[in-house]
């Protein structure tokens, strides 16, 4: 039998009957493991943890052998909630437990209601290790998790949010994360929310949780390029919509709309904004400058424009627009099998200018091409052995190469980005953006960690890839701008 350490008789003491007998069970079982793999090589493990936490959670349901009670009371209500509990399980999980049951057997805790509504689910990970969440239970769980010092359980949710964004919900819930991340100060959650929310805006926009984002948060993403959403009259009808429900004071309001990129917006409807829009009626004056500088863009060629204006900057620089006239969606049906090709076409820029003008793009798939250094290489030998090549060496390529040049393409680069959607929760939402520039003609790490032979993997829909491929015309100036 295991030698018990000095100190039990204290232990007994302190932490109760049943607790000790807990810890004498796993000093036994720790030292039946070491006499039978000291021994011969056909020693096996028998495997008893199941039956273990059955009683562990018998322990907390039954308090038999309890030595410490948690009161649990919350602002709203007379009634506590109480827990009768062993002071040894929550010391060994929870350094705030181990010091407020130092010198009192009795504790009474304050919780707001929704923590406390999950406290008996907090203490039963405490006993066994493992808990249940829904997503509205995530933030006070984690709350619970942070207040009580339970690192593993921290990390768990905090892991369970950030594989959880995709999930429906009634109201949503990924600006309410975003909002809490930032609180805690938990920068991995907060930068996967953002991710997430910038690359499935036009969901976003369309949802109830729109109206709960914050004014950081609001300018937050409309500083990114690379927001994914149909069109900037789009993201500036949401804009409305918010600044009309939250009324903010007049220097955010109009800091929120010098925002928008208005020379993305065709003239036609930027005349209907300013006959129409309540909300630029009313701020007109400071963002006045913008639109005649959208309309000038409009109106001259953007080489001439680009004369007298910097166009390298965000206000010309388009975001990950979803109409035709931006890129082509491409379904590719079992994208294993061979290599795959299509054509499109998109307009040379966003200036009415080059409105008529359109670039047609070749766009070529190949779910295993070899690099240089895995390509078969024949030997001078007689046999004339190949080097063997297995299928799983290759990788998955896209090359997307214009079709023809033209001397209209003076002055105009083009940034090329493929957004992977994924079925995740039943919705098919954007979970990778791959980007590169005209000067490369393919990005090389484009689903470098997909398994697209298996009908399973989590880039498939029904064995199919779904791309989006989008064109991103950007001006540049070829002649110095004049001060």
């Amino acid at each position: 039998m295991a030698r018990l350490p000095a100190a039990w008789p204290v232990a007994t003491r302190r932490w109760g009957c049943a607790a000790a007998a807990f810890l004498l069970l796993l000093l036994t079982v720790q030292a039946a493991q070491k006499t039978d793999f000291s021994g011969e090589a056909t020693a096996a493990t028998i495997n008893h943890s199941l039956t273990l936490l059955q009683r562990l959670q018998e322990l907390l349901q039954n308090g038999n052998g309890s030595d410490s009670v948690l009161r649990v009371r919350t602002a709203a209500s007379d009634e506590a909630k109480v827990f009768h509990t062993h002071q040894l399980l929550l010391s060994l999980q929870s350094e705030v437990f181990e010091s407020l049951l130092r010198n009192q057997s009795i504790v009474t805790l304050h919780e707001p209601p929704e923590t406390a509504a999950l406290f008996e689910k907090f203490i039963r990970y405490l006993y066994c290790g493992g808990v249940s969440i829904l997503l509205h239970q995530a933030i006070p769980m984690h709350q619970l998790a942070s207040k009580y010092r339970v690192w593993g359980l921290q990390r768990g949710v905090a892991d369970y949010m950030k594989t959880h964004l995709a999930s429906e919900s009634s109201q949503g819930h990924v600006v309410g994360w975003y909002h809490y991340a930032v609180r805690v100060g938990d920068a991995a959650l907060q930068e996967t929310c953002l991710q997430f929310l910038a690359w499935n805006l036009s969901a976003v926009l369309s949802s109830a949780e729109w109206g709960s984002v914050s004014v950081e948060l609001l300018l937050l993403l409309l500083e990114r390029s690379d927001l994914v959403l149909h069109s900037e009259l789009e993201l500036y009808t949401a804009v409305e919509a918010w600044l009309s429900r939250r009324q903010p004071e007049a220097p955010v309001a109009e800091r929120v709309l010098r925002a928008i990129r208005y020379p993305m917006i065709a003239p036609s409807q930027l005349f209907r904004l300013q006959a129409q829009s309540a909300v630029l009626a009313r701020h007109y004056a400071a963002v006045q400058d913008l639109l005649f500088q959208a309309f000038q863009f409009h109106a001259a060629s953007p080489l001439h424009f680009a004369k007298y204006f910097d166009v390298n900057c965000s206000m010309f620089l388009p975001r990950n627009y979803l109409a035709s006239s931006w890129g082509s969606q491409w379904v590719i049906n079992n994208p294993a099998r061979d290599d795959r090709s299509t054509s499109f076409q998109t307009q040379l820029g966003p200036s009415s200018h080059d409105a008529g003008k359109r670039v047609t793009w070749n766009i070529l798939f190949s779910p295993r091409w070899l690099p240089v250094s895995l390509r078969p290489v024949y030997s001078d030998s007689a046999s004339g052995a190949v080097q063997p090549v297995r299928i799983e060496d290759g990788r998955p390529r896209l090359v997307i190469t214009p079709a023809m040049s033209s001397p209209d393409f003076a002055g105009v680069s083009f940034q090329k980005t493929v957004l992977v959607g994924v079925r995740q929760q039943g919705r098919v939402l954007v979970k990778h953006a791959y980007s590169f520039h005209q000067s490369s003609e393919e990005v090389a790490d484009f689903l470098v960690h997909a398994d697209l032979q298996k009908r399973t993997s989590e880039y498939l829909i029904d064995n199919s890839l779904h791309l989006h491929i989008i064109i991103k015309p950007i001006y540049h100036s070829l002649i110095k701008v004049k001060k």
